[in-house]
């Protein structure tokens, strides 16, 4: 059946109905409830029926809803309704849904919010029950470590509404889902020529194994170290016990620092970084001169009590861009899809200044 002819299809049905719910005219009709959804705007945008959350109405049905009372709830701006679905308890997510809820804002979209549960199936009962509520569209952060990517860009990529990804990069399975990541790997070379500038040879990398982003921060800290022809300074993969650093880790990097074998350091994240500058402390030595530190995150690099230079993601831009291209998908089906990488800032601070010069003669 031709675009058109099921648009008049679906007039008639809602002429003669008053009303009709995305979901049940896309079983009747054996199409997608994005086919349905698309059908519906290009009405609405003739006048010929009235947008409501989850379906569509006829002018004369809507009036009279209109002088009965409340009318189902309709959808704001475009009417378009995104489900969010992101993990619990990181300080890292929350500036990303910020930007999501500026720009939705702005955009007139209603966002509906969702936390990952403990389990795979948890999580796809989250994304199940926000598409039977008739959301349009979904924007998704896995959960690090809830399931292989693979797997869950499999199950994903079978939804019958678009899904963008956001801070997680797609991989070969996708299919139609669309991604909004902050470029980790070319932060990650950002601090290593940042401290290379300021005469380091040798970097160390701290970062925490279980985060997401490690992967490719750790892939771009050996691209910088092959580009500038530095060796792979050692690494430190924290595994933290309740939430904090384990005091061995503390005492094994320190002993290093102290023996002149680390003299700067890339640290993911920025909570870690400010415990280590503490420790040091304790242990009478010094930031920047006895080991320079660029941090990556820039959530509370600032408050350190030496304040950390570091390498800022663009969150708030990685969840505005993620609604904008959710609005696209929406209005334009058949656009190419798009996989979109925002590049980090370096912001500069006290804590990775150049190496010393080696002492003259005396």
């Amino acid at each position: 059946m031709l675009a058109e002819e099921r648009r008049e299809v679906l007039l008639r049905l809602i002429e003669r109905r008053g009303a009709v719910k995305v979901k049940d005219v896309a079983e009747e009709m054996g199409v997608s409830a994005v086919t349905v959804r698309q059908d519906v705007r290009e009405l609405a945008g003739r006048g010929l029926v009235v947008r409501v959350h989850g379906g569509a109405m006829s002018p004369s049905a809507a009036q009279a809803a209109d002088a009965a009372g409340p009318t189902p709830r309709p959808a704001r701006g475009q009417g378009n309704v995104f489900g969010l679905v992101v993990p619990p308890g990181s300080y890292y997510y929350p500036e990303i849904i910020r930007g999501v809820q500026d720009a939705a804002r702005a955009q007139g979209v209603r966002i509906v919010l969702a936390v990952s549960g403990e389990t795979p199936a948890d999580n796809q009962e989250q994304v199940r029950r926000l598409i039977a509520a008739d959301v349009d569209g979904l924007l998704l952060m896995p959960r690090a470590g809830l399931e292989p990517m693979d797997l869950a860009e499999k199950w994903l990529a079978g939804l019958d509404v678009p899904v963008v990804l956001l801070d997680r990069r797609a991989g070969g399975q996708a299919g139609r889902l669309e991604q909004v990541a902050s470029d980790h790997a070319y932060g990650a070379g950002l601090a290593v020529r940042h401290l290379a500038e300021r005469g380091h040879g040798r970097i160390a990398l701290v970062a925490r194994v279980e985060s997401p982003n490690t992967p490719l921060i750790r892939e771009g800290y050996a691209a910088a170290c092959r580009e500038l022809r530095l060796p792979a300074g050692p690494e430190y993969g924290i595994e933290p016990a309740d939430g904090a650093a384990p005091a061995e880790w503390f005492e094994e990097f320190a002993r290093a620092v102290e023996a002149g074998e680390v003299r700067a350091a890339l640290v993911h994240n920025d909570l870690d970084a400010v415990a280590l500058v503490g420790f040091l402390q304790a242990r009478d030595l010094r930031v920047p001169e006895d080991l320079a530190i660029v941090t990556y995150d820039d959530e509370v690099a600032e408050l350190s009590d030496v304040p950390l230079t570091a390498v800022a993601p663009p969150k708030r831009a990685v969840g505005a861009w993620a609604v904008d291209l959710l609005r696209r998908r929406i209005s334009d089906p058949a656009a190419p899809l798009a996989e979109l990488l925002l590049r980090p800032e370096l912001h500069v601070r006290e804590s990775s200044g150049a190496l010393p010069a080696p002492a003259g003669p005396a």
